[in-house]
């Protein structure tokens, strides 16, 4: 357990994260905003979005499917076809423009997907429906049962991944993050809520770990291993996730990954005083990245300066925000200066497409 507070200079000093000599240590979360085509191909406001957070460290872009079936809600963004590639060039270019660097997240929805959307019955570890209802174009509507993966599915998949990556480098990104959190595909692979199988990617903590490793392992094969992140969000309950042994499945993850070299880990949810995120710093070498819980209906006065301390002081070496960006486009002038932060506006705009909620959120300058 730690009291500790971090300088809050640390938090403006250079940090090394795989290839780059990042500025600063305040990164952009990921964060899904359905502002792609229906096909999952970047648009140009995308681009003025992230163009506008440039002053990030590191922008980690919104999660993009590997494959089509992967795809979880209408309108995100995906990354397994020219058109996609290209799409994400002009955003990469954009921010590029302004300075900036980005990491793409990569994710596969699992369970968390629906034929209403991807037009495919969605694939999970079991045949286990998420428990609750799902966003699609029409509505909420049920959830269905996912199609248990088969060997020849997992394998397909591992290598869609490793494309995925290929795919992101040539469309201008640095690197990018493997998404192991918030109840999706990798995420269901570690649960025993969602993981049932009783072959060689079940059971025991060391299978269930097992799809995890190869996953990142080929993505790592396919970029350099210094190009990679990793998310995880331990404490999550997100989509049903039901992980049942937490304190065991993490270490012998990382365990597993300790020695591969990856750029970073991304503990999402973390909370400087919780002991699994202490035996998560202790037991991984390399740099790591917390994103911290925030209050939901406020985003700090701060912008979350005293939550990233909290959490450097706790060992983290990245700190990674995801509202107080979305909401203040020049978040880190504001943090830098003690300036007022713009709040959320209307959390329903955060997803319903268009510019309001989105490229509107003004700037120091705009408001004088």
């Amino acid at each position: 357990m730690t009291n500790a507070s971090a300088s809050p200079q640390k938090l403006f000093e250079a940090v090394a994260l795989g290839p780059l000599t990042l500025p600063h240590r305040l990164v952009m979360a990921p964060l899904t905003r359905n502002r792609a085509t229906p096909e999952g191909v970047p648009t140009p406001l995308m681009a003025t979005y992230y163009a506008q957070r440039a002053t990030a460290a590191l922008i980690i872009a919104e999660a993009s499917t590997p494959n089509a079936v992967g795809q979880t809600y209408p309108n995100i963004a995906a990354i397994h076809s020219p058109a996609h590639i290209a799409g994400w060039r002009r955003v990469t270019e954009a921010v590029r423009a302004e300075g900036g660097r980005m990491f793409l997240q990569i994710q596969h929805g699992g369970r968390a997907g629906h034929p209403d959307t991807s037009g495919l019955t969605p694939v999970a570890p079991s045949p286990i429906a998420l428990p609750e209802t799902i966003h699609t174009s029409a509505g909420r509507v049920p959830s269905v049962v996912p199609r248990e993966m088969t060997a020849e599915d997992i394998a397909s998949t591992v290598a869609d991944f490793a494309a995925a990556a290929r795919n992101a480098i040539e469309a201008g990104f640095e690197g990018v993050e493997v998404h192991s959190a918030n109840g999706h595909l990798l995420h269901q692979f570690l649960g025993r809520g969602t993981n049932r199988r009783t072959d060689a990617y079940g059971g025991s903590v060391e299978h269930r770990i097992r799809f995890v490793v190869e996953v990142t392992e080929a993505v790592a094969a396919a970029i350099g291993p210094e190009r990679v992140g990793l998310r995880i969000s331990p404490w999550s309950t997100v989509n049903g996730m039901e992980e049942g042994d937490t304190e065991e499945i993490y270490p012998a993850l990382l365990g597993a990954l300790a020695g591969s070299g990856l750029a970073y880990l991304h503990v999402g949810y973390a909370d400087p005083e919780d002991p699994v995120l202490q035996r998560i710093r202790k037991d991984w070498p390399g740099t790591l990245m917390a994103n911290p819980v925030l209050p939901k209906d406020r985003i700090p006065d701060d912008g979350g300066l005293a939550h990233g301390e909290r959490l450097l002081a706790a060992g983290a070496d990245v700190i990674a925000l995801g509202r107080p960006f979305l909401a203040n486009p020049d978040l880190i002038r504001r943090m830098r200066t003690g300036a007022p932060v713009n709040q959320v506006r209307d959390a329903y705009m955060m997803y319903v497409g268009g510019e309001t909620g989105y490229t509107d959120y003004p700037t120091l300058d705009a408001v004088g």
